[in-house]
């Protein structure tokens, strides 16, 4: 079991990574159309911009005043031209139109695109300040990092479905699609077709409180066999009786704490909602939404005091002692 955690946890870290962030290249459909928007945005008013400050600098250079001018007589008073305000007042309204008849007709065909047969559905959460991820059709649930397979047969799409617990969030990820927001009391949906394996980086584009700036995601786009075997672990609950006698007592000294009551084991008397699923914590490859990379050191740090690295965190200090930190943290280890 140890052997195929570690070839998966190899295999998913081996995945390129797309760290910039660049929305001309999309790796999605729906963002591979709005590019093509943007593009033609881009193109028509960079076109209006080489226009405007064409006649800007002509009408300087044209009319400025030359040696011999007499400095106080006015120049010429034009009080317009019929032709003219005709001209530039239909031309922006024909402009307008186009690009609202051409960004209409491509979120008609994002939103009411049909699903194809293999679909994924996903459960998006928005939290203060962390993302909580579900799979219904697998009985699954992870936190900040979500798996999806790759596009590669043409006929493979990830559905999400879109909430919030407390304030607005946005859910993005330049390269795949455009933003759409998580609000309170209210569903919103939207779909994404990875065209390529790697791992997707984006953020909650909404001002969301303290630490906005740190509700980090990754998309982790895998080949299907690999997104399988993920998803197959990740169902599995933790181990109920642990063999090893530090990681056994790891355990009970984790289920005599509060954490039981915000975090979730499978497997375990730790049933709370309020936190992130800690199932498989060491199959994430960071804390904290990003926050800190996933490593001995750092989740020491974090269970300690998490105010050190996320100010304003609804997660405590516990206070543990140095022996019972020790405990825990080699409990959360085994998680994987």
């Amino acid at each position: 079991m140890y052997a195929f955690l570690a070839w998966l946890q190899t295999h998913a870290e081996g995945l390129p990574e797309h760290r910039i962030a660049n929305i001309f290249e999309p790796r999605s459909t729906p963002g591979d159309m709005e590019r093509h928007i943007a593009n033609l945005t881009l193109g028509i008013t960079g076109i209006i911009f080489v226009v405007v400050g064409g006649l800007i600098v002509y009408t300087i250079w044209r009319f400025r005043r030359k040696p011999g001018d007499d400095s106080r007589q006015e120049p010429p008073q034009v009080y317009g031209s019929n032709q003219i305000e005709i001209a530039w007042t239909v031309i922006p309204i024909l402009i307008v139109f186009i690009l609202i008849g051409v960004s209409a007709r491509v979120i008609a065909a994002i939103q009411n695109a049909s699903p194809p047969h293999s679909t994924l559905k996903i459960r998006l959460i928005g939290h203060q300040w962390w993302w909580e991820v579900e799979y219904p059709d697998f009985k699954v649930k992870t936190a900040n990092e979500i798996h999806v397979p790759v596009n590669a047969d043409g006929h493979t799409a990830t559905y999400l479905q879109l909430e919030s617990l407390d304030v607005i969030h946005s859910f993005w990820v330049p390269q795949i699609a455009g933003k759409t927001d998580l609000i309170p009391n209210r569903v919103n949906y939207m779909w994404i077709d990875p065209k390529e394996a790697g791992i997707f980086f984006g953020n909650c584009a909404e001002y969301c409180g303290t630490q906005h700036a740190n509700m980090l995601l990754r998309l982790v786009v895998q080949p299907q066999n690999e997104f399988n075997a993920w998803v197959a672990q990740q169902a599995q609950p933790a181990e109920a009786n642990p063999v090893d006698p530090g990681v056994a007592q790891g355990k009970n000294m984790f289920e005599s704490l509060a954490c039981v009551n915000c975090h979730r084991v499978q497997g375990t008397t730790a049933t709370g909602v309020f936190g992130p699923d800690l199932t498989h914590l060491m199959s994430r490859q960071t804390i904290g939404a990003g926050v800190l990379p996933m490593n001995h050191q750092n989740l020491r740090d974090w269970v300690n005091d998490p105010q050190n690295a996320k100010p304003g965190c609804f997660m405590p200090s516990m206070k543990l002692t140095d022996a019972e930190l020790d405990q825990v943290v080699s409990y959360l280890e085994s998680l994987r």
